[in-house]
């Protein structure tokens, strides 16, 4: 703001002492502060001296007491200026010097303050000297005595220090924030602060940072931007036991919601997934893969539009029987079937929990009687190879071998040639394979092995057609797997957000010399197996044994 004119104090030229004259303001000038019991500054070689009596006829106390010059505030320094074009500018709205005064109730008292011969030195500071120079040519300019003029010249250096510090603590303080990336924020922005306080969502599909069009994903474009969408942060993390990777780069996995409806989903490493599938083809349209800790059976299938890959999530380790939901009475039976030999024939729908049943039976066969274990598989999906204790204390042994180039039936002949006390062929899906399959059944060896079927008639019938197709006679083939066959087990997945297992089983006796219901309908080759099927549950679940002889 513009300060006004202040008062002169006169130096006589004859006597050497200072001539005090009062002035009368005016109104355009501006007196010191109001508040009247400010310290005074004072001379260090004389004391303070009591100054005259106020031209004013108002009371008014005065402190007397002696001060430093570094006492003397802001204002003190605002208020000394020589002329109306000398002044310092504190804000942006000037207050006129007639404005000031006219605003002022009382006219306060000008007191000169007693002149003393003080040396003045420099002080020293790292304020910026031009700050200090200027204020010193103004302080000359006001010609005050010299102890006031050491006491406005140490304040001013205390607030250029002040100022200093200031501006290093601010240029600290932006120093740190530009070079921590957690705090850094673009200038000048006016959303910042808002944008700071949201929670931030993960993107599927971000945005370039240029002014690039967004990217759209393959299922906004096929299935539009309503479609609704499972989204996880990787494929293991959604529990799921089938997924169909299509040709528009985009996967399915089962609705739980639903019975048997699809819903496609995202995920952060689907990208990479997708490059496993095709790293780990291997020539052959089902084989095995690793990703991320699972392990999956991949089926290949060429379509119309290109590639489809089938993946089905395996188990990381075999689980006990017991525990996958199924009837106990029903359990119990083919467990104590370990000590036989014979087929167990697993049927249902493609990922009904067939093969899953199978290894788990195998399994509790090691763990109760221990013994040798081979699998002939295409490819080996349960965990089962390894050395198994017994209950008994023997041990057990499993070696599970893929099957190459399609070639089962010389799979299940090597299998005889190691002489396993069990085999698992994993499908029966081939001539070669239904006829190998009856020619172990009947030569000493517990096998168990899946089919496609939709009941335990049309199993058995699926056998005998298939064994069938190799040139033998169908009526050979019928008395061979009326002799071989242990037991049909006909499981499918019921439910819709938890799925249950609902079986049909028809047993026949264990010793094939005596007179069977089932083996003799089998060798009439008329197979309608209700009656006998709904009396065997019945006695299952009543705790009555099937067959006397057992």
């Amino acid at each position: 703001m513009f300060l006004p004119k202040p008062p002169k104090l006169f130096r006589s030229a004859s006597s050497g002492t200072e001539e005090k004259t009062d002035i009368i303001p005016d109104n355009d000038f501006i007196p010191e502060p109001e508040d009247f019991n400010q310290p005074k500054a004072w001379s260090p070689t004389s004391p303070p001296q009591q100054p005259p009596p106020p031209v004013s006829t108002r009371t008014e106390s005065v402190n007397t007491t002696p001060v430093t010059p570094s006492d003397i505030d802001d204002q003190n320094i605002d208020d000394i200026a020589e002329s109306e074009d000398d002044f310092i500018p504190e804000d942006d709205n000037p207050i006129s010097p007639v404005q000031s005064s006219t605003s002022m109730t009382e006219i306060p008292v000008v007191r000169p303050v007693p002149a003393a011969t003080v040396t003045h030195q420099p002080v020293e500071t790292s304020a910026p000297s031009s700050t200090i120079n200027g204020i010193s040519d103004f302080v000359k300019k006001a010609g005050v005595s010299p102890e006031l003029e050491a006491g406005i010249q140490q304040a001013a250096q205390s607030i250029s220090s002040f100022a200093k510090r200031a501006t290093d603590a601010v240029e600290k303080v932006e120093t740190i924030m530009n070079d921590t990336s957690r705090y850094a924020r673009p200038k000048n922005d006016a959303q910042s602060t808002q944008t700071q306080n949201e929670t931030e969502k993960p993107v599927v599909h971000e945005s370039p940072l240029n002014d690039s069009p967004k990217t759209i994903s393959p299922i906004e474009t096929l299935l539009g931007a309503n479609q609704k969408v499972i989204r996880a942060p990787s494929v293991s993390s959604i529990p799921f036991a089938d997924l169909w990777y299509t040709p528009e780069k985009i996967a399915y996995i089962r609705d739980v919601t639903t019975k048997f409806a699809l819903i496609p989903f995202e995920t952060d490493d689907i990208i990479d997934f997708y490059k496993a599938l095709e790293q780990g083809y291997t020539g052959s349209s089902s084989y095995a893969l690793k990703f991320a800790g699972e392990s999956y059976r991949v089926e290949r299938i060429i379509t119309l539009t290109g590639i489809q890959y089938n993946c089905r999530k395996m188990p990381r380790s075999t689980p006990d029987i017991y525990t996958l939901g199924l009837p106990e009475p029903i359990v119990n039976h083919l467990v104590s079937l370990s000590q036989e030999a014979g087929l167990i024939l697993f049927a249902g729908p493609t990922g009904m929990g067939k093969t899953t049943t199978a290894s788990a039976l195998m399994r509790k066969y090691l763990e109760k009687d221990g013994g040798f274990m081979y699998t002939i598989e295409d490819p080996p999906e349960m965990p089962l190879d390894g050395l198994y204790h017994a209950a008994n204390g023997a041990l057990g042994l499993c070696k599970q071998c893929p099957v190459e180039n399609e070639r089962w039936g010389d799979g299940v002949k090597s299998a005889l040639r190691s002489r396993p006390r069990y085999i698992l062929v994993g499908e029966i899906r081939t001539p070669e394979t239904a006829s190998q399959v009856l020619r172990a059944a009947t030569s000493g060896h517990l096998v168990l092995s899946t089919i496609h079927a939709s009941s335990v008639e049309d199993a058995l019938n699926s056998m005998i057609k298939y064994a069938s197709s190799t040139g033998l006679a169908e009526s050979l083939v019928s008395d061979l797997l009326a002799r071989g066959i242990l037991a049909v087990v006909h499981q499918k997945l019921e439910g819709v957000e938890k799925l249950r297992p609902v079986l049909h089983t028809a047993f026949a006796n264990p010793n094939p010399l005596v007179a069977d219901q089932m083996r003799m309908t089998i060798r009439d080759g008329k197979i309608n197996l209700g009656t006998l099927m709904e009396a065997q549950t019945s006695k299952l679940f009543q705790n009555k044994p099937l067959f006397r002889e057992f």
